[in-house]
Order: structure tokens, then sequence, then C-alpha cells
């Protein structure tokens, strides 16, 4: 068995999909005997520990992150992490739901902030946001579940109002920048499994 072969089974035995799944980055990258490999296993292996979030936060950003990304390996994956770690079946849910709740506010923001125009900035949104009033898992996660969903669409304007949110929650930087480093690992690792 080849080096890359064994870290491409440990990757895959990690995200506990069967060793011989493929995807066409994949054989790409196992073809070539990528280097990057061993970087895309040991990254993602990463967004699984935190000093700053708990299992089950990491399990349901994940979620979010996967979902946002439509990437269904991801999404069974994190799902079992979260459940694992004493995520319920609502909890779940939730990030569920502010993955697809941000999908709108990310698009709608960012029109918002390109154009700059003063006439947009006064016309009502009217989209129902309920599931932030009193989230489930506390508005200070929703808030980070949120910025890490912003992250990824590159929402600058939602970012930023998030992460004011989050100062304002009394949240610690070092746990925001966890959540949007392990947003931004998950979504690596989704450009090669999916």
């Amino acid at each position: 068995m080849s080096e890359t072969t064994e870290v491409i089974d440990e990757l895959l035995e990690t995200i506990q999909l069967d060793i011989t799944y493929r995807t066409p980055a994949l054989d790409l990258l196992e073809k070539a005997g990528s280097r990057y490999l061993r970087d895309l296993k040991v990254n993602f292996t990463s967004t699984l520990e935190s000093e700053y979030l708990s299992a089950k936060e990491i399990g349901l950003i994940g979620v979010s992150i996967s979902v946002n990304n439509n990437n269904k390996p991801l999404t069974d994956f994190y799902t079992a992490f979260a459940s694992k770690n004493e995520a319920t079946e609502a909890e779940i849910a939730e990030a569920v739901s502010c993955a697809s709740l941000l999908a709108s506010n990310n698009v709608f923001y960012r029109f918002r902030h390109f154009t700059q125009k003063e006439k947009y900035t006064q016309i009502p949104a009217r989209i129902r946001m309920q599931i932030m009033m009193k989230p489930i898992n506390g508005k200070e996660f929703f808030e980070l579940m949120s910025l890490a969903v912003s992250a990824v669409n590159g929402c600058e304007m939602c970012v930023n109002s998030h992460e004011d949110s989050l100062m304002k929650l009394g949240a610690k930087e070092e746990r925001v920048f966890d959540a949007v480093r392990i947003a931004s690992l998950i979504t690596a690792t989704g450009k090669i499994i999916y």
C-alpha cells in the first residue's frame, strides 16, 4: 500500500466513509501522489477539537457549514458527530435552519452592501427570522454559527454584524476565530470529499 493510499484511507475512515469512496478531485490527488492529501487529513482532523468550542458545538457548526455547502458526506459525518456529543434532534435542526436562513441573508445583505444605495437600506427586507429570536442553543451560539456561515458565504456586512453581536454577548475572540477556522477547513475538505 502506498503512502498516498494510506493517507486517503485514514481520511476516509475519519469521515466514516468506506475506503473505496472516491470523487474526481480525490482521484486526481491520488494519481499524482499529492502531498496535499496529508495536509487535508491533518486539517480535517483538527476540526474535531477546539480549546474554545465543545465537541457538541463543533458538530453543530459542522452540520451548519456542511448543509450550507450542500455536502452530504460531511453533513452525515457532522450530524453523527453532533449526536454522539449529545446534540438533540432539535439542536441539529436549528443548525440546518441557520444554514438556510443565512443563505438568504447573505445574498440579500451582500446585495445591499455591494450597491451601497441608501434607497435599498430603507426598503424592508421582509425575510422572516424568528428562529434568531429564541434559539434552542442560545443567542451567543446561534450568532457564532451565523458568523461562520456568513464567513463561508463571503458576506462582509453579515460577518461584521454577527461579530459585533458576539462581542456584545461576551464571546471571546478566540472562540469566534476557531469557529471560522473550523468552517474554513470543512469547506476545504468539501472541495475534495463531496
